[in-house]
Formats: structure tokens, C-alpha cells, sequence
């Protein structure tokens, strides 16, 4: 029970130590989702949607991860 609990606090901890990349990516996947709620439009927009905003966002947060070390 006490290994249970433990993976449950580090799962909740990889969430909670970068929130900023945790909302962007919640954000970008309901904006996809409404999206492809949208009567005739192309699903293929939404999964558009979900690449290129994954793609920034992983690389914005890559930028600022390596900006915050400073140069070695």
C-alpha cells in the first residue's frame, strides 16, 4: 500500500512541477476536441491543431528549462 501511494505522489509530482506545460498542453488538446466538435469541419484540422501546438510547447518549455540553467 505504501508503494501505491508513492507512485500515485510522484505521478501527481511530474503534473505539478511544471504546471505552465501541464495547462498549455490541457489547453491545446480541448481547443482540438472543439475543434473537431464543429460541424463540417475536417477532423485532420484538429489533429493539425494537436501538432503544432504540442510541438511549440514542447519547445517553448525546452527554451525555458535551458535558459533558467544558464550556460555551461
Amino acid at each position: 500500500m505504501i508503494m501505491l501511494k508513492e507512485i500515485i505522489d510522484e505521478i501527481a509530482g511530474m503534473f505539478a512541477a511544471d504546471l505552465r506545460l501541464s495547462l498549455a498542453i490541457l489547453g491545446i488538446v480541448a481547443l482540438a476536441a472543439a475543434l473537431v466538435a464543429v460541424p463540417g469541419l475536417d477532423p485532420l484540422i484538429g489533429g493539425g491543431v494537436l501538432l503544432v501546438g504540442c510541438s511549440l510547447v514542447l519547445v517553448t518549455s525546452v527554451a525555458r528549462s535551458s535558459r533558467g540553467r544558464g550556460a555551461r
